[in-house]
């Protein structure tokens, strides 16, 4: 959670496309036909319908459980796909699909927890070591 990689069938599902899920990196357009890259060109045109990011829940004792809602008032805005205590940030993180309007570090909305709601921001993917120097050592 700390380095924001993500879980397969969790944060990265069939569902969504590499755009939503910061993966467009990896995607080349420009190359000779593949299977899906129609798709992914009508998905540049029409934008996004979620976006993955990261997400600091504001709670000590409980972590946010995959297929939570995130609110803003009475509206879903989007769910929880992973979340974990970061002991090497202090954080209690997140990783949730939200609206792609939302995605703005800083952004404010709240984690209904079994019933309760809890507080969570947008924040800077990998909050740990953002710049993988770390792992280059």
């Amino acid at each position: 959670m700390e380095k924001s990689f993500l879980y397969w069938k969790a944060d990265l599902i069939t569902e969504i496309d590499p755009f939503g899920t910061g993966l467009d990196r990896f995607v080349k357009l420009d190359k000779s036909a593949f299977i899906g890259r129609d798709a992914l060109l009508r998905r540049q045109v029409e934008g996004l319908r979620k976006k993955l990011g990261a997400l600091q829940i504001h709670a000590s004792r409980q972590p946010a459980n995959p297929e939570a809602s995130l609110m803003q008032g009475e509206q879903v805005v989007g769910t929880i796909t992973s979340g974990d205590w970061g002991h090497r940030t202090g954080l209690n993180s997140a990783h949730g699909f939200v609206q792609p309007d939302l995605d703005d570090i800083g952004t404010e909305m709240e984690l209904n927890s079994c019933g309760h709601r809890v507080r969570a921001t947008v924040i800077p993917p990998s909050p740990y070591d953002p710049g993988f120097e770390r792992m280059r050592a």
